[in-house]
């Protein structure tokens, strides 16, 4: 029989804390978040005197098809509604990136990983930075006037351009001037690109994919003044809201697809394909508007006249198009609590029958679970667009790969593709485009909420498909990797070693642990809610999202902040060792200690501690004497010894010692399997590591024998090593997959 005293067993977790283990990772954040003030509050919410800019543009291009060339006139109005005087304005030209001899050519970097390379490798991605194929990328800017049509005074800084005013612009002022430019299309597929075209070579056609195709202002902000960082390319964008006036003017065999809505439909369809657009705009089921049929006989003639497509768009951030005589056309209203936005696809006949079966489809889906988790979508139109290899966003309108074979055959792992890229894209009319958050400076903002929401539809809407991203599990491999293959999610893309683990599925997951096992659904839905309320149609930061989301939940989260955003840790809790006791009886009192237990109290100076590693011995017996007069202090009732220690005589009590592995603390989800075949689930929340950050105990009271004590039995906490999660131990990870699986 072994015996110890019971208040020595309540004191050791308080003996146990080791200072030198002690690593401040329940510590405030309050020394790294920037202070509160009367633009952005404490609770994470705008301040009473929060404001923001804004930009009008009236924009007129013209594609020539001909030359892959893209020429444009632009009239911006820039309202300054800061409180502080202006003396000069920043405007991006992100397409400077592409000129010979930009900052991203110069420092983009290459690995020959073995001895064989395609050769298309070597122009796209290693002489000079993929700008050596014949191309000349960049804008040529023709000129800079103000409103009378007097030359302004600019300077062009890379891929930033500064206009000189030439008086200050104070607050509650406005300022109009034009800008008249031209660039080169790039062919996506010799050097890659957000935007660019793809050349069809049995038809000899193109797909135009047209962004960052006109000079847009910069941001400027209580935060940083004006968001001026060069574009390198993995950093996206920074942009202010506006309302857009755009005439886009292509060969008149082209069908145009953009931000915004078209103005003029009845002038640029035929009467049948007007008709079927009118009725589209009306019907929640789908309609085509230009069909396959149309699409191919389209394809055949390339028309030397054209015509000008005319679109508007209210409170948006940017604007994108595409366009080509190959699209097939398809739409549908979709029908929300307080909207009815237009779903709609353009496709060419190389994307059928995938694209007309699930594009379409795949936007409703996105819209409608997105609107439930944050706000009804605003936006009248929202449009996937198929383009070869690519996936990107702009308001209302995205870019999407997923091409079956040439014969219309496709894989699940097509399909799977296809449909996650257009609810990821779609999604991103969320954050950033209306959550606008700064995308150069924060990657995961609007990168990581997104893939949280769209594992969330992928989830909820296919259920059938074998997606598997954006998962506490799935995000294992990368967190038990090197840290040197690391950065924090707090790190500036550009600085990230892997975005696509860093700034998507690494935010995504901590985000599905945060719902479905810390704060729970009702709860975290409510806070991020809240969160996205706040801030649709301004410019949140990190601290605004981590504030909002204590403030809606009354849950400190710090420590989960600081663990998952601010830390390359890992989560690797293990199940040390679990000790078995059982209340003594009277008989067993009286008897004299025949053995010195396993544990901490057996141990000799000197010597290791023994560890159980089983429970082939049984239980260790804990003599409960009557409470000594002392421990009642200046109290004059009494406990009654009696009836306690009849309560808790048939109890079984498990104490579980718990080693912090990873560094990155965690709740303990503990599963309980009985020997009588039955089995519970415990759930203690990280607060548990508070004192301790290496190793924590807790005491179990139950009313069965204990036959197996497993951590996070249902791989839902991110644990990188399932061979140290259960008790007694599973030598072989094989036998421990199979032996979570099967819940034993």
């Amino acid at each position: 029989m072994k015996r110890i005293i019971i208040w020595v067993l309540i004191c050791l977790p308080a003996l146990a804390s080791a200072q030198d283990d002690y690593k401040q990772r329940f510590e405030q954040l309050g020394s790294i978040l920037p202070t509160p003030n009367s633009y952005r509050t404490a609770s994470g919410a705008p301040g009473e005197n929060y404001w923001q800019q804004k930009a009008d543009y009236d924009i007129k291009v013209k594609l020539d098809e001909a030359n892959n060339k893209i020429t444009g006139t632009e009239t911006v109005t820039y309202y300054n509604q800061s409180p502080h005087p202006l003396n000069y304005l920043w405007l991006q030209l992100d397409q400077n990136m592409r000129a010979k001899g930009s900052d991203s050519e110069l420092t983009s970097t290459y690995t020959f990983f073995n001895d064989t390379i395609p050769a298309k490798f070597i122009e796209q991605y290693i002489a000079n930075g993929g700008n050596s194929y014949d191309f000349e990328g960049g804008f040529k800017i023709d000129y800079v006037k103000d409103a009378s049509g007097n030359p302004m005074n600019y300077l062009i800084q890379k891929t930033m351009m500064k206009i000189r005013l030439p008086q200050t612009l104070k607050p509650g002022e406005k300022i109009s001037f034009s800008t008249g430019w031209s660039y080169n299309i790039n062919d996506r597929m010799k050097g890659g690109g957000r935007s660019g075209f793809e050349y069809f070579e049995e038809d000899g056609n193109a797909l135009y994919t047209i962004a960052q195709f006109y000079p847009r202002m910069a941001v400027y902000n209580d935060v940083e003044g004006w968001q001026n960082k060069q574009f390198l390319g993995s950093g996206e964008f920074a942009l202010t809201f506006g309302d857009f006036n755009v005439e886009i003017t292509v060969p008149n065999d082209h069908i145009v697809a953009a931000t915004g809505m078209v103005q003029n439909a009845k002038e640029v369809l035929t009467k049948e394909q007007y008709n079927r657009y009118e009725k589209a705009l009306k019907s929640t089921e789908q309609t085509f508007i230009v069909t396959e049929e149309e699409a191919i006989a389209n394809e055949k003639d390339k028309s030397t006249q054209y015509e000008t497509w005319k679109f508007t768009a209210k409170n948006v951030r940017d604007f994108g198009f595409a366009t080509s005589r190959k699209f097939i056309w398809d739409g549908m209203m979709v029908e929300l609590s307080e909207t009815k936005p237009f779903a709609q696809s353009f496709y060419p006949k190389e994307g059928n029958p995938l694209w007309e079966k699930e594009s379409t489809k795949a936007v409703k889906n996105t819209l409608e679970l997105y609107s439930k988790r944050t706000f009804d979508y605003p936006y009248p139109q929202a449009t996937s667009v198929h383009a070869a290899s690519i996936g990107m966003e702009y308001p209302m309108i995205c870019f999407n790969f997923g091409r079956p074979n040439p014969d219309g055959t496709y894989s699940v792992r097509t399909q799977l593709g296809m449909t996650y890229v257009i609810v990821h894209e779609v999604g991103h009319n969320y954050f950033p485009m209306i959550v606008n958050s700064d995308e150069r400076q924060w990657a995961w903002m609007d990168e990581g909420l997104n893939s949280f929401l769209e594992s969330n539809v992928m989830w909820e809407y296919y259920p059938d498909l074998p997606y598997t991203d954006n998962s506490p599990q799935a995000i294992t491999g990368y967190m038990k990797s090197s840290k040197d293959a690391q950065r924090a999610i707090m790190t500036n893309p550009e600085q990230v070693l892997r975005l696509g683990p860093n700034a998507y599925a690494k935010p995504a997951a901590a985000l599905n642990l945060l719902r479905n096992t810390i704060l729970g659904p009702e709860l975290f839905d409510e806070s991020f809610k809240a969160y996205a309320q706040r801030w649709k149609f301004k410019h949140p930061t990190p601290a605004d999202f981590f504030r909002t989301m204590e403030d809606a939940s009354a849950v400190d989260l710090d420590w989960f902040w600081r663990g998952w955003f601010y830390s390359t840790d890992h989560v690797d809790i293990a199940v040390d060792e679990v000790k078995y006791y059982r209340i003594a009886s009277e008989e067993q009192s009286k008897e004299k200690k025949t053995k010195t237990p396993k544990g901490d109290l057996g141990k000799k100076e000197g010597e290791e501690e023994q560890k159980n590693t089983d429970f082939s011995e049984g239980p260790s017996y804990i003599n409960v004497q009557d409470t000594p007069d002392f421990w009642y202090g200046e109290y004059r009732s009494k406990a009654d010894d009696k009836a306690i220690k009849a309560r808790y005589k048939d109890k079984h009590f498990y104490e579980v010692i718990f080693t912090n592995e990873g560094g990155l603390v965690s709740p303990l989800k503990i599963k309980f399997d009985y020997k009588d075949g039955t089995s519970e689930t415990r759930m203690i929340p990280a607060e548990i590591w508070r004192k301790n950050e290496k190793k924590t105990r807790k005491v179990f009271i139950l009313d069965k024998e204990v036959a197996n004590v497993t951590f996070d039995p249902n791989n839902e906490l991110a644990d990188t090593e399932i061979n140290n999660n259960v008790f007694p131990k599973v030598e072989e990870s094989t036998k421990l997959d199979e032996f979570k699986k099967k819940g034993k």
